[in-house]
């Protein structure tokens, strides 16, 4: 017996009356005192026709939007590379997913208008939104989903969730229904298939979508000006194209807090989510400005190169660990807001357990761990820090408590592109200060090739267990024991959970609250 899911309705919209005399009632009817001229007018306008009073409408309200960006995207296909702000353009907006994740961390249908699931949690049948067209004209249906997913998962993939894929099997059973078979149990795999990761994508232009995305979704790439801005533009042939508020978007990257500052004061930019913190203070008493907090479940870590010597030593992880006053890091990196964190893991979260006691700030217990392990001091080590000014300001904050304890942080600031290739990709480092945005991604531990050279048959036992296990209450407790042995191995110096802040003007509707994915939902925008 399968459990049916079907969407709830959408709440009731208000519906345009029929016709001119329908307009001048529904103008009366409205809770604002209507003087003389008012009537006058009304009765004015009663006499177009309701196509003319439309346009009219239309014309008097603002339809573009301009979003700050700290960082550039290397590409525009999110299948091809792991940075987030690829997502932050193109998600929901040119490429559309199965499901669609909400600022409340819920998931609905997107291009699937329902769905089954079987008992043992492992099929899923989804039935396919009818009519949609991909922007060269091509139709979506089970065919691109399936093309779409054996890609993914593919051994050419380069997929940052190329595993998750590669435990599918996707089957077509006709036109507008598809049957996805997962070898594991996951709780979250609805989730995780309205994430960037899962975009469906058609066939004849995939390989070109870094450059030249085409998708589903009802925005389309209007220009890319390499090292200033992205521009995206309604796409006239979006099942719901009418619909749309907002017709031209202009993603502007802006890297430097003082620049950020003067882009939202002067205008230059309408919004900025996820702004630097220390860029806040001067919007907040400001009327025209709306400034915002919002939760998220990103992961700041001063990451370790653990296939390195000496950092394959526990004890000189541990001592490193040990330095870190994690409460000054976040004073340094994030202007106060976040939540310490003793693992790769977030309050909130399913299954959380508190394991900041486990490795506490020590100083004299990091002295001790380094001369038990033989190292002589100084030691030197490379800090490779990427371009966002968390981790700039934070790893100088760093720095200075490594050097407590004898260790010479050496800082190698590096562009995003460059961290990408040689941090991420080549796995040049030592240490690095990273935010990981993911809302599951605790099983890259499980990950051999990783970019952080953990490898522990013991968290890979763990891990396998956490996937196949279909009772929340065992599920809890095995990620709870995942959380304390990534900490009591000190894989990783785990810093703070990032509270996001977006500063944006007051007119500016339909920004999300809180954030459990990087996403800027433009078709969710408008002006008041």
């Amino acid at each position: 017996m399968m459990a049916r899911i079907v969407p709830k309705p959408p709440s009731p919209r208000l519906q345009a009356p029929e016709g001119a005399a329908g307009l001048s009632v529904f103008l009366l009817k409205s809770p604002y005192m209507l003087n003389r001229r008012s009537l006058l007018a009304t009765s004015a306008l009663s006499a177009l026709p309701w196509a003319t009073l439309q346009e009219a409408c239309a014309q008097g309200r603002k339809d573009t939007v301009v979003l700050g960006m700290t960082l550039e995207p290397p590409g525009l296909d999110p299948t091809a590379g792991a940075a987030s702000a690829i997502a932050e353009i193109v998600l929901y907006n040119i490429f559309e997913t199965l499901t669609k994740i909400h600022p409340d961390g819920t998931v609905t249908p997107l291009l699937a208008e329902s769905w089954e699931v079987s008992p043992d949690l492992r099929t899923y049948t989804f039935r396919l939104r009818r009519g949609v067209k991909f922007q060269n004209g091509q139709p979506f249906n089970a065919a691109a989903v399936k093309f779409s997913f054996d890609r993914a998962g593919s051994a050419q993939s380069t997929n940052k969730d190329k595993r998750t894929f590669a435990q599918l099997s996707t089957q077509v059973v006709d036109e507008h229904t598809v049957v996805l078979i997962h070898k594991e149990i996951d709780p979250d795999f609805l989730f995780v298939l309205g994430q960037a990761t899962s975009i469906l994508v058609e066939p004849r232009s995939a390989d070109s979508n870094a450059t030249q995305p085409v998708g589903t979704g009802p925005y389309q790439l209007g220009a890319w000006s390499k090292g200033a801005s992205v521009t995206l533009t309604a796409w006239e042939g979006f099942r719901q194209a009418g619909a749309l508020p907002i017709r031209r978007a202009t993603f502007r990257f802006i890297s430097e807090p003082a620049a950020q500052v003067t882009a939202l004061l002067a205008g230059d930019v309408d919004a900025f989510p996820r702004v630097t913190p220390r860029s806040v203070a001067p919007f907040k008493a400001q009327p025209r400005f709306q400034v915002r907090v919002s939760g998220s479940r990103a992961k700041t870590i001063l990451a370790l190169n653990n296939a390195r010597k000496p950092l394959n030593d526990v004890r000189v992880r541990r001592a490193i660990a040990a330095a870190i006053d994690r409460k000054a890091v976040i004073e340094g990196a994030g202007d106060g807001l976040g939540v310490p964190i003793g693992s790769h893991y977030v309050p909130g979260a399913f299954g959380y357990v508190d394991t900041t006691g486990i490795q506490p700030f020590d100083i004299e217990k990091g002295k001790r761990l380094l001369a038990e392990a033989g190292i002589k001091t100084p030691l030197e080590l490379t800090l490779t820090l990427p371009p966002p000014p968390y981790a700039r300001q934070g790893g100088e904050v760093v720095a200075a408590q490594l050097a407590k304890i004898g260790i010479v942080a050496k800082i190698q600031n590096v562009e995003w592109a460059q961290w990408l290739s040689g941090t991420y990709g080549a796995k040049n480092y030592d240490l690095t200060l990273i935010s990981h945005v993911e809302p599951f991604d605790l099983g890259n531990f499980a990950k051999a090739d990783y970019y952080w050279g953990y490898q522990s048959p013991r968290f890979n036992a763990l891990w396998e267990k956490i996937k196949n296990t279909p009772r929340a209450s065992d599920r809890a407790r095995l990620l709870g024991e995942a959380q304390r042995l990534l900490a009591e191995e000190s894989v990783h110096a785990f810093l703070y959970q990032p509270q996001w802040v977006t500063v944006a003007r007051k007119g500016l509707q339909g920004l999300w609250n809180d954030m459990p994915i990087f996403v800027n939902d433009l078709s969710a925008l408008s002006w008041s």
